[in-house]
């Protein structure tokens, strides 16, 4: 008896994820025929460069989600980040410096965020949505709303602008963070936490689990992610501006949500998250390729953004019948 539903969210996330998967392939297969650019080797290793930043937040967002949460700060993060990349580049300072000072400083963000929700009690939408504004005004007043070019020497260029093996390294950091994130989330009981607090967190608290160290890495988890994927837009860009990822939150979010994570907690799933990103990173790219206004792609993007909370709270949220 106590198995049925534990089968039955494995098999509301199965077919969260075999959705996407139908999705993401019927998107390829339709700009294939479109287009005979698309599956050049030139502009699918250009999505995956191009992708990676949402991959890697992504992956932390589903964190997040899962616990019941929300961090709508990321995009403003992103932005800061690398705008104070972009002017200690200009001051000289080591690139080694300004990688690890940039993931702090996102660390940093997500641990303010994940402390008024874990110790003051105040919902995460509007703690997040009070950093969005806090962070992305710091990086308007830094900037003074101008663009900080970035050098083209050293290896801090690389981070988003090389290759390895034939693959763009943004690719590459993104695939190890989905697999670091997949191992967490399946196989280490900080995962089980997360899925557990998501579901019921009271229960958890009662068994022993600290539930306000769990949430608060979560959101230090996200903030981390936020400031690479800062690192690596500047690196790729070669300029650091507080105009940068502005609508990245709600990109992030959709793939999540798409992907089959439930938006209300106590499910997620790393794979359904990889399509979902991948979907949004494919629409855009095909959508310029068959030569669409970008206007459409962002009324196209909000549309299956509605439809994945649509499915979230009509379909995948529904209980079996006793």
């Amino acid at each position: 008896m106590t198995a049925r539903p534990f089968q039955h969210l494995r098999h509301l996330r199965h077919a969260g994820v075999a959705s996407i998967a139908v999705f993401f392939i019927c998107c390829v297969l339709a700009f294939s025929v479109a287009t005979d650019t698309f599956l050049s080797a030139g502009n699918l290793l250009n999505v995956l460069r191009q992708s990676a930043p949402l991959l890697i937040v992504a992956t932390a967002m589903t964190l997040v989600i899962t616990t019941g949460g929300i961090d709508l700060s990321i995009g403003s993060t992103l932005a800061l980040v690398g705008a104070l990349a972009a002017i200690a580049l200009q001051a000289d300072v080591p690139d080694i410096v300004v990688l690890l000072g940039g993931v702090l400083l996102g660390a940093s963000i997500g641990a303010l965020n994940g402390y008024f929700i874990a110790w003051a009690g105040m919902p995460a939408f509007i703690v997040t949505l009070g950093t969005l504004s806090v962070v992305r005004g710091i990086a308007l007043l830094i900037t003074q709303g101008y663009s900080v070019p970035v050098r083209d020497i050293g290896w801090f260029v690389q981070l988003g602008r090389g290759h390895l093996f034939g693959v763009p390294l943004p690719a590459l950091i993104a695939i190890l963070t989905l697999c670091a994130g997949w191992v967490a989330l399946r196989h280490m009981r900080f995962g089980r936490y997360v899925v557990g607090i998501g579901t019921n967190s009271e229960g958890v608290r009662r068994a022993g689990v600290k539930v306000r160290i769990v949430t608060l890495k979560v959101y230090i988890l996200s903030g981390a992610a936020a400031g690479l994927a800062g690192l690596i837009t500047t690196a790729r860009l070669g300029s650091g501006s507080s105009n940068q990822g502005v609508g990245f939150e709600l990109a992030v979010i959709a793939a999540v949500v798409l992907g089959g994570t439930n938006l209300f907690g106590g499910r997620g799933t790393i794979v359904g998250t990889l399509l979902g990103a991948l979907s949004i990173a494919v629409l855009g790219n095909g959508l310029i390729l068959i030569h669409v206004s970008p206007f459409y792609t962002q009324i196209i993007q909000g549309a299956i953004m509605l439809l994945a909370i649509w499915m979230n709270t009509r379909i995948f949220t529904s209980q079996p019948k006793q």
